[in-house]
């Protein structure tokens, strides 16, 4: 939860959603989209009062082109035969993403509490990528060889859904600073693809003489539904007298084989009807070996326009 509507200096994360294009569970679709109804429409009937504790709710739009860079692992290699570690570093994605949907955020603080939600929707299409190693198993202890040399043509893709629901209390609330304490789950759901053309074929023989074969062309996918805690802080600071802001925020979390962070910076302008924001952010993810996601990280720019009421 990026999102912070602590007077006009708010910063509102991302919901990019894609009804057409997910592999996100309808059921979790639906709590994620229920959930952010809940917290933008709750209570509007306290709009009409004037106190310091009547509810505020902010609801945005954003648009975040970042670079993927990490390595992904297809195994265990099935017997007689090979998976394949394939490393992925995009540079620049600006034009390969497909954000084909509304970026939506929501947002609702009373008093010193605060609840908020987001969706991000990612399409990541056939990137230039690398079989860097492949684990093959001959019957015996798996063995991998190096075959980051021999690449011809390998391409991957990644599409995703990450959704945070959190809840934080403001322990700074000052007209030139806010600083609020978040706690809460993020789930990223993943699915990948990767297919490969490789110069030769990769064979590999185990202590007791047994082979094992990896094709030179092939292609495999992958999917994973990750769960994980998290903790953090988020906050701003005016600069000055006039509408300009910085923002800020960071979380830290894991689950059972997973550990994931994520930060994010900028600066962003103040109107009397909300903000709009330019941030980079950077979110990271591993998971113990043997599992899909190695490590991966998403960075890059984010603009963003936040409305407030």
């Amino acid at each position: 939860m990026l999102a912070n509507n602590t007077g006009t200096c708010c910063r509102s994360n991302i919901i990019i959603l894609d009804a057409g294009r997910n592999r996100m569970p309808a059921g979790i679709v639906s709590t994620a989209i229920l959930i952010t109804g809940l917290v933008l429409l709750a209570p509007l009937h306290a709009l009409a009062q004037e106190s310091s504790d009547d509810w505020r709710f902010s609801i945005g739009t954003y648009l975040w082109a970042p670079s993927v860079s990490g390595d992904l692992n297809y195994g265990p290699p099935p017997k007689g035969g090979g998976s394949p570690r394939v490393s992925i570093d995009t540079g620049s994605t600006l034009g390969d993403f497909d954000f084909a949907g509304l970026s939506l955020t929501g947002l609702a603080r009373k008093g010193r509490w605060v609840i908020g939600t987001d969706i991000i929707y990612l399409d990541i299409s056939d990137q230039i990528s690398t079989v860097s190693s492949v684990d093959l198993d001959p019957g015996s202890d798996p063995i991998n060889i190096s075959t980051s040399n021999i690449n011809k043509d390998t391409r991957s893709s990644l599409t995703g859904w990450l959704w945070t629901l959190a809840g934080g209390y403001a322990v700074v609330q000052q007209p030139k600073l806010g600083l609020d304490a978040i706690g809460g789950i993020r789930y990223f759901g993943l699915d990948t693809k990767t297919r490969w053309n490789l110069k030769g074929t990769v064979t590999g023989t185990g202590p007791g003489g047994n082979t094992a074969t990896f094709a030179r062309k092939g292609k495999v996918k992958g999917s994973d539904d990750i769960w994980t805690g998290i903790v953090g802080a988020r906050g701003h600071y005016r600069l000055g007298e006039g509408g300009w802001f910085t923002n800020f925020y960071g979380d830290i979390g894991g689950g059972s084989s997973t550990f994931t962070w994520q930060g994010l910076a900028g600066v962003g302008y103040a109107f009397h009807w909300g903000n709009i924001l330019l941030d980079y952010r950077y979110l990271y993810y591993d998971q113990d070996d043997g599992e899909l996601l190695d490590d991966l990280s998403f960075g890059g720019l984010a603009l963003g326009v936040n409305f407030q009421f």
